[in-house]
């Protein structure tokens, strides 16, 4: 088991694909299924496209016109506003998104699509260090 830190610039998709791959290739090459569990309530796990950066963008701009921060007057019944018009949208984001992965692993290699990328879906404004928890079952 490892922990990943993925720092974070504010909200939108960090791929962190290259870190995981990296750590699985200092394991001994074997089959299994990788966890991956982000430790937080304000951000989501993704595998998503990472050949084209406009899935990110247009990913981003869906999910804050679904859920739009506290500020907007349509979201004036939320309740949880102390820690800013992001934070309650951002746990709705949470909510809504995997917070855990299972990917295969094949001989030491994620069993990933061509175009497949893992990512930390962060719905916060502020920077933060996100915690990601990995584990390989064999």
């Amino acid at each position: 088991m490892t922990i990943f830190t993925i720092p974070t610039k504010g909200q939108g998709l960090y791929e962190f694909t290259r870190q995981v791959q990296s750590w699985l290739s200092g394991q001994p090459p074997a089959d299994g299924l990788l966890t991956l569990f982000v430790r937080h309530t304000s951000c989501s796990l993704l595998i998503q496209e990472n050949a084209d950066p406009e899935v990110q963008v247009d990913l981003r701009n869906f999910f804050a016109r679904l859920v739009p921060p506290t500020s907007d007057p349509n979201m004036s019944y939320l309740t949880h506003t102390y820690e800013g018009p992001d934070d309650m949208p951002a746990h709705i984001k949470a909510a809504m998104m995997p917070v855990s992965l299972n990917i295969p692993v094949k001989q030491g290699q994620l069993v990933l699509g061509t175009w497949q990328g893992i990512y930390v879906f962060e719905h916060r404004d502020h920077p933060h260090d996100r915690q990601v928890v990995a584990h390989l079952s064999h």
